[in-house]
């Protein structure tokens, strides 16, 4: 199995979590723009026993499209992975040039705004997802519910049955941001007629500086993905016919209701209580009054 990355330090991640699920991985390919992340994440690699030739990690911008190897127009020689992921910078700002929009990758979607390069990062990886690979992307919440370019994008990638699953992660789960994030799972060949929603903001363990996922938290999350299982206020197979009367806005909280029911009062045991303490008040102010009139001091209401 062929592999791509988006950042380069997903790497090792990823070689670790294919490795404890019992598969292989043919070659890891990655691309990173920031030198310092790119000599990270090729150090890590040989550090911790891949082969150099076992991987491949390009220096160079992605939404320019630098490496030759995934510039060649030729069909027959484009490459293609088994799986694609990717972290890129959130609502990242770009000048796309008017060549762009005619760019293979974008031509069939349309162009990111320019305030938000997101669906940029995640078209550039689907468009080399082979037909039965599986990507998976990172991404602030707002790629999700947000109009104009962005909409135009997520309906045609929803209509075309493109978009598998919807998750939701913590709030400061990052170095580089506090903010809650999505993952979003895109298949070119999806078979089910639905979106699978799963909510895991709430599932997390609390640390000083950063919240984290425990191993059974990410378990919880891989269960749910693979068996598609439903479950209240934590995960939901949600049909495209109700993604299209919403709107195609795939907000979490659209789908699955995370409020709490209010707690039920107890009218008898609460009447009981302030009769209570009444009597209580009642009792304090007979005692207090007492000791007044011994010394001889005018009494208190």
């Amino acid at each position: 199995m062929d592999f791509a990355c988006g950042s380069g330090s997903l790497l090792l991640n990823v070689r670790k979590q294919v490795a404890e699920a019992g598969g292989t991985i043919g070659r890891i390919y990655g691309q990173e723009k920031n030198i310092t992340t790119y000599n990270l994440a090729r150090m890590n690699m040989l550090l911790h026993g891949v082969k150099d030739t076992e991987f491949e990690i390009f220096h160079g911008d992605t939404l320019l499209n630098e490496w030759d190897k995934l510039r060649d127009l030729n069909p027959a020689h484009k490459p293609s992975f088994d799986a694609i992921v990717a972290n890129p910078p959130f609502s990242y700002r770009w000048d796309p040039s008017e060549a762009l929009a005619d760019d293979v990758r974008f031509k069939g979607h349309g162009l990111a705004p320019k305030s938000a390069a997101d669906f940029a990062f995640l078209l550039h990886g689907f468009h080399y997802l082979k037909e039965e690979g599986v990507m998976a992307i990172i991404l602030p919440h707002g790629v999700l519910f947000c109009g104009g370019a962005e909409e135009r994008i997520r309906t045609k990638l929803l209509k075309d049955g493109h978009i598998d699953t919807v998750i939701g992660l913590p709030a400061n789960l990052f170095y580089s941001t506090g903010i809650p994030v999505c993952i979003l799972v895109l298949k070119k060949c999806k078979k089910p007629d639905d979106v699978l929603f799963i909510n895991a903001a709430e599932n997390y363990e609390k640390g000083k500086r950063q919240n984290q996922l425990s191993r059974a938290h990410i378990t919880k999350i891989i269960d749910t993905y693979k068996h598609r299982k439903e479950e209240p206020r934590y995960a939901r197979r949600v049909e495209m016919a109700e993604v299209e009367k919403n709107d195609f806005n795939l907000n979490i909280s659209r789908y699955i209701s995370t409020a709490t029911a209010d707690e039920e009062i107890d009218l008898q045991a609460v009447n009981s209580e302030l009769i209570s303490l009444e009597q209580a008040i009642a009792d304090t102010r007979d005692k207090r009054n007492s000791f007044l009139g011994e010394l001889g001091l005018p009494l208190l209401p």
